[in-house]
Protein backbone atom coordinates (compact mmCIF):
# COMPACT_ATOMS: atom_id res chain seq x y z
CA UNK A 1 0.00 0.00 0.00
CA UNK A 2 3.13 2.38 1.25
CA UNK A 3 4.39 2.16 -2.48
CA UNK A 4 1.51 2.26 -3.97
CA UNK A 5 0.51 6.06 -2.39
CA UNK A 6 4.30 6.86 -2.94
CA UNK A 7 3.82 5.64 -7.16
CA UNK A 8 0.63 7.79 -7.02
CA UNK A 9 1.69 10.83 -4.94
CA UNK A 10 4.76 10.86 -7.06
CA UNK A 11 2.11 10.40 -10.73
CA UNK A 12 -0.44 12.80 -9.45
CA UNK A 13 1.76 15.43 -8.95
CA UNK A 14 2.78 15.07 -12.54
CA UNK A 15 -0.39 14.78 -13.86
CA UNK A 16 -3.27 17.40 -14.18
CA UNK A 17 -5.81 18.04 -12.07
CA UNK A 18 -8.19 16.21 -14.29
CA UNK A 19 -5.95 13.13 -13.91
CA UNK A 20 -5.98 13.53 -9.91
CA UNK A 21 -10.00 13.35 -9.67
CA UNK A 22 -9.90 10.36 -12.19
CA UNK A 23 -7.26 8.82 -10.14
CA UNK A 24 -8.69 9.59 -6.48
CA UNK A 25 -12.34 8.26 -7.94
CA UNK A 26 -10.59 5.13 -8.84
CA UNK A 27 -9.32 4.27 -5.84
CA UNK A 28 -12.17 4.23 -4.35
CA UNK A 29 -13.80 2.11 -6.74
CA UNK A 30 -16.26 4.34 -7.95
CA UNK A 31 -14.75 6.10 -11.03
CA UNK A 32 -16.97 6.96 -14.31
CA UNK A 33 -16.60 9.75 -16.49
CA UNK A 34 -19.36 11.61 -18.88
CA UNK A 35 -19.03 11.16 -22.37
CA UNK A 36 -16.91 14.08 -22.37
CA UNK A 37 -14.22 12.82 -20.01
CA UNK A 38 -15.46 14.28 -16.79
CA UNK A 39 -14.15 12.26 -14.01
CA UNK A 40 -17.71 11.62 -11.34
CA UNK A 41 -18.15 9.67 -8.52
CA UNK A 42 -21.40 7.41 -8.14
CA UNK A 43 -21.00 6.08 -4.83
CA UNK A 44 -24.33 8.19 -4.21
CA UNK A 45 -27.45 7.79 -5.46
CA UNK A 46 -31.10 9.43 -4.71
CA UNK A 47 -34.28 7.75 -4.05
CA UNK A 48 -36.26 10.57 -5.95
CA UNK A 49 -35.90 9.46 -9.22
CA UNK A 50 -37.81 7.49 -12.21
CA UNK A 51 -37.77 6.97 -15.56
CA UNK A 52 -37.58 10.34 -18.44
CA UNK A 53 -39.90 7.93 -20.48
CA UNK A 54 -43.39 8.34 -18.78
CA UNK A 55 -45.09 7.65 -22.12
CA UNK A 56 -44.83 4.83 -25.01
CA UNK A 57 -47.10 6.54 -27.90
CA UNK A 58 -47.39 4.04 -31.18
CA UNK A 59 -47.67 4.94 -34.71
CA UNK A 60 -47.90 3.86 -38.58
CA UNK A 61 -45.76 4.92 -40.97
CA UNK A 62 -47.89 5.18 -43.77
CA UNK A 63 -45.25 4.26 -46.00
CA UNK A 64 -43.19 1.22 -47.31
CA UNK A 65 -40.24 0.20 -45.80
CA UNK A 66 -37.34 2.32 -47.30
CA UNK A 67 -39.44 5.25 -47.60
CA UNK A 68 -40.04 4.91 -44.22
CA UNK A 69 -36.82 4.65 -43.64
CA UNK A 70 -35.35 7.67 -45.13
CA UNK A 71 -37.49 9.91 -43.97
CA UNK A 72 -37.18 9.04 -40.12
CA UNK A 73 -33.51 9.15 -40.70
CA UNK A 74 -33.19 12.26 -43.02
CA UNK A 75 -35.99 14.67 -42.21
CA UNK A 76 -37.30 16.50 -39.68
CA UNK A 77 -38.62 13.64 -37.69
CA UNK A 78 -37.84 10.46 -35.94
CA UNK A 79 -38.58 7.95 -33.87
CA UNK A 80 -36.98 5.86 -31.79
CA UNK A 81 -37.96 2.68 -32.90
CA UNK A 82 -39.21 1.23 -36.32
CA UNK A 83 -40.70 -2.12 -36.55
CA UNK A 84 -40.85 -3.22 -40.64
CA UNK A 85 -42.82 -5.71 -42.55
CA UNK A 86 -40.06 -7.15 -43.86
CA UNK A 87 -40.02 -10.94 -43.95
CA UNK A 88 -39.11 -11.82 -41.02
CA UNK A 89 -40.40 -8.40 -39.36
CA UNK A 90 -36.94 -6.76 -38.25
CA UNK A 91 -36.45 -3.99 -35.55
CA UNK A 92 -34.80 -0.50 -35.96
CA UNK A 93 -33.59 1.61 -33.15
CA UNK A 94 -33.13 5.32 -34.91
CA UNK A 95 -32.87 7.42 -31.79
CA UNK A 96 -31.00 6.35 -28.09
CA UNK A 97 -34.09 6.17 -25.66
CA UNK A 98 -32.13 8.60 -23.85
CA UNK A 99 -32.56 11.11 -25.98
CA UNK A 100 -35.77 12.96 -27.59
CA UNK A 101 -37.28 11.34 -30.67
CA UNK A 102 -39.45 14.36 -32.80
CA UNK A 103 -42.60 11.80 -33.28
CA UNK A 104 -45.63 13.50 -31.16
CA UNK A 105 -45.33 16.74 -32.34
CA UNK A 106 -48.39 19.26 -30.74
CA UNK A 107 -49.82 16.58 -28.19
CA UNK A 108 -51.74 15.96 -25.09
CA UNK A 109 -52.69 13.82 -22.02
CA UNK A 110 -53.98 13.97 -18.84
CA UNK A 111 -52.23 17.24 -18.17
CA UNK A 112 -48.97 16.64 -20.60
CA UNK A 113 -48.54 18.47 -22.99
CA UNK A 114 -45.65 17.92 -25.89
CA UNK A 115 -45.25 14.31 -25.38
CA UNK A 116 -41.64 14.32 -26.96
CA UNK A 117 -39.38 14.98 -24.37
CA UNK A 118 -41.33 12.57 -22.01
CA UNK A 119 -42.20 9.61 -24.53
CA UNK A 120 -40.59 7.01 -26.56
CA UNK A 121 -41.80 6.30 -30.21
CA UNK A 122 -42.43 3.18 -32.05
CA UNK A 123 -43.12 3.52 -35.87
CA UNK A 124 -44.77 0.40 -37.57
CA UNK A 125 -44.65 0.21 -41.32
CA UNK A 126 -48.03 0.34 -42.39
CA UNK A 127 -49.70 1.77 -44.96
CA UNK A 128 -52.77 3.46 -43.18
CA UNK A 129 -55.21 3.87 -45.06
CA UNK A 130 -57.28 4.34 -48.75
CA UNK A 131 -60.71 6.36 -49.61
CA UNK A 132 -62.53 3.73 -51.63
CA UNK A 133 -66.36 4.38 -53.21
CA UNK A 134 -67.02 2.44 -50.09
CA UNK A 135 -65.63 4.65 -47.63
CA UNK A 136 -62.43 4.89 -45.52
CA UNK A 137 -60.09 1.23 -45.56
CA UNK A 138 -57.22 0.69 -43.11
CA UNK A 139 -54.73 -2.15 -43.97
CA UNK A 140 -54.08 -4.73 -41.77
CA UNK A 141 -51.09 -5.73 -39.35
CA UNK A 142 -49.06 -8.72 -40.35
CA UNK A 143 -49.46 -11.53 -37.53
CA UNK A 144 -45.46 -11.64 -37.51
CA UNK A 145 -45.19 -7.92 -37.37
CA UNK A 146 -47.12 -7.41 -34.15
CA UNK A 147 -45.45 -10.34 -32.74
CA UNK A 148 -42.50 -9.10 -33.55
CA UNK A 149 -44.04 -5.97 -31.78
CA UNK A 150 -45.36 -6.89 -28.80
CA UNK A 151 -41.86 -8.04 -27.49
CA UNK A 152 -40.38 -4.40 -27.66
CA UNK A 153 -43.64 -3.27 -25.68
CA UNK A 154 -43.09 -5.59 -22.42
CA UNK A 155 -39.67 -4.59 -22.78
CA UNK A 156 -39.82 -0.83 -22.88
CA UNK A 157 -42.96 -0.82 -20.08
CA UNK A 158 -40.95 -3.30 -18.14
CA UNK A 159 -37.44 -1.42 -17.92
CA UNK A 160 -39.33 2.13 -18.07
CA UNK A 161 -42.28 1.18 -15.66
CA UNK A 162 -44.42 3.04 -18.07
CA UNK A 163 -48.55 3.09 -16.54
CA UNK A 164 -51.03 0.94 -18.66
CA UNK A 165 -52.62 4.25 -18.94
CA UNK A 166 -49.82 5.82 -20.67
CA UNK A 167 -49.19 3.30 -23.76
CA UNK A 168 -51.28 5.23 -26.04
CA UNK A 169 -51.62 5.74 -30.31
CA UNK A 170 -50.43 8.85 -32.03
CA UNK A 171 -54.46 9.22 -32.32
CA UNK A 172 -54.88 9.23 -28.40
CA UNK A 173 -52.56 12.64 -28.27
CA UNK A 174 -53.17 14.11 -30.88
CA UNK A 175 -56.51 13.08 -32.52
CA UNK A 176 -57.48 16.75 -34.34
CA UNK A 177 -54.17 15.71 -35.89
CA UNK A 178 -53.70 11.94 -36.71
CA UNK A 179 -55.66 8.70 -36.79
CA UNK A 180 -52.54 6.24 -36.08
CA UNK A 181 -51.74 3.34 -35.49
CA UNK A 182 -55.82 3.03 -36.54
CA UNK A 183 -58.64 1.13 -35.98
CA UNK A 184 -56.92 -2.23 -37.26
CA UNK A 185 -54.05 -2.30 -34.82
CA UNK A 186 -54.90 -5.20 -32.20
CA UNK A 187 -55.13 -3.04 -28.60
CA UNK A 188 -56.75 -5.94 -27.51
CA UNK A 189 -53.73 -7.96 -27.63
CA UNK A 190 -51.44 -5.41 -25.58
CA UNK A 191 -54.65 -5.68 -23.09
CA UNK A 192 -54.25 -9.28 -22.53
CA UNK A 193 -50.55 -8.88 -21.97
CA UNK A 194 -51.65 -6.46 -19.10
CA UNK A 195 -50.02 -3.33 -21.49
CA UNK A 196 -53.17 -1.01 -21.63
CA UNK A 197 -56.33 -0.78 -19.72
CA UNK A 198 -59.15 -2.79 -21.35
CA UNK A 199 -63.24 -2.12 -19.97
CA UNK A 200 -64.76 -5.17 -18.50
CA UNK A 201 -67.17 -6.67 -21.24
CA UNK A 202 -69.77 -7.56 -18.30
CA UNK A 203 -69.81 -3.93 -16.75
CA UNK A 204 -70.07 -2.25 -20.28
CA UNK A 205 -73.16 -4.48 -21.17
CA UNK A 206 -74.47 -3.72 -18.02
CA UNK A 207 -74.06 0.06 -18.32
CA UNK A 208 -74.94 -0.02 -21.86
CA UNK A 209 -78.63 -0.89 -20.78
CA UNK A 210 -78.92 2.25 -18.65
CA UNK A 211 -77.72 4.68 -21.77
CA UNK A 212 -79.83 2.51 -23.97
CA UNK A 213 -82.70 3.77 -22.37
CA UNK A 214 -81.33 7.97 -21.81
CA UNK A 215 -78.21 8.85 -23.53
CA UNK A 216 -76.01 11.51 -21.62
CA UNK A 217 -75.48 14.98 -23.00
CA UNK A 218 -72.03 16.22 -24.96
CA UNK A 219 -71.26 17.82 -21.94
CA UNK A 220 -70.85 14.58 -20.55
CA UNK A 221 -68.99 12.99 -22.97
CA UNK A 222 -67.04 16.01 -22.95
CA UNK A 223 -66.09 15.78 -19.34
CA UNK A 224 -65.90 11.63 -19.43
CA UNK A 225 -63.02 12.37 -22.49
CA UNK A 226 -61.18 14.56 -20.12
CA UNK A 227 -61.28 12.18 -17.60
CA UNK A 228 -59.64 9.58 -19.94
CA UNK A 229 -57.11 11.89 -20.87
CA UNK A 230 -58.01 13.83 -24.10
CA UNK A 231 -58.21 17.69 -24.23
CA UNK A 232 -61.64 18.62 -25.11
CA UNK A 233 -63.22 21.55 -23.66
CA UNK A 234 -66.94 21.49 -22.36
CA UNK A 235 -68.44 23.23 -24.71
CA UNK A 236 -71.46 21.39 -24.77
CA UNK A 237 -71.57 21.17 -28.25
CA UNK A 238 -70.52 18.29 -31.09
CA UNK A 239 -67.24 20.42 -32.40
CA UNK A 240 -64.50 18.85 -34.40
CA UNK A 241 -62.51 18.74 -31.01
CA UNK A 242 -65.08 16.84 -29.13
CA UNK A 243 -65.84 14.23 -32.62
CA UNK A 244 -62.18 13.72 -32.78
CA UNK A 245 -61.59 12.25 -29.78
CA UNK A 246 -64.51 10.53 -29.83
CA UNK A 247 -63.61 8.92 -33.29
CA UNK A 248 -60.27 8.43 -31.37
CA UNK A 249 -61.65 6.59 -28.43
CA UNK A 250 -63.75 4.44 -30.82
CA UNK A 251 -61.07 2.75 -32.80
CA UNK A 252 -59.47 1.74 -29.81
CA UNK A 253 -61.96 0.32 -27.65
CA UNK A 254 -65.09 -0.53 -30.35
CA UNK A 255 -63.31 -0.09 -33.53
CA UNK A 256 -66.64 -1.57 -35.52
CA UNK A 257 -67.36 2.03 -35.47
CA UNK A 258 -65.34 4.84 -35.51
CA UNK A 259 -68.00 7.88 -36.82
CA UNK A 260 -67.34 10.43 -33.61
CA UNK A 261 -71.00 10.63 -32.62
CA UNK A 262 -72.00 9.72 -29.24
CA UNK A 263 -74.11 6.34 -27.97
CA UNK A 264 -74.84 4.19 -25.73
CA UNK A 265 -71.69 1.53 -25.89
CA UNK A 266 -69.74 4.54 -25.76
CA UNK A 267 -71.10 5.90 -23.36
CA UNK A 268 -70.79 2.88 -21.49
CA UNK A 269 -67.09 2.14 -22.80
CA UNK A 270 -65.95 5.54 -21.20
CA UNK A 271 -67.99 5.15 -17.70
CA UNK A 272 -66.30 2.09 -17.24
CA UNK A 273 -62.61 3.23 -17.98
CA UNK A 274 -62.93 6.75 -16.26
CA UNK A 275 -65.49 5.58 -13.23
CA UNK A 276 -66.71 8.69 -12.43
CA UNK A 277 -67.97 9.56 -8.99
CA UNK A 278 -71.21 10.56 -9.78
CA UNK A 279 -73.30 9.40 -12.94
CA UNK A 280 -74.92 11.47 -15.55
Amino acid sequence: MDCLRLWSYTWLRRAGSMAVAWILLWLSGCAVTTPGGVPIDTRYEAKGQDSRALFLILHYTVLDFPKSLKVLTQQEVSSHYLVSDENPPKIYRLVPEERRAWHAGPSFWKGNAMLNAGSIGIEIVNPGWVDTPEGRVYAPYPEAQINTLLPLVKDIVKRHQILPERVLGHSDIAPTRKQDPGPLFPWKRLADEGLILWPDANKVAEHRQTFESELPGIGWFQRALSRHGFQVPETGQLDDVTRSALSAFQMKYRNARYDGLPDAETAALLQVLTQPSKKP
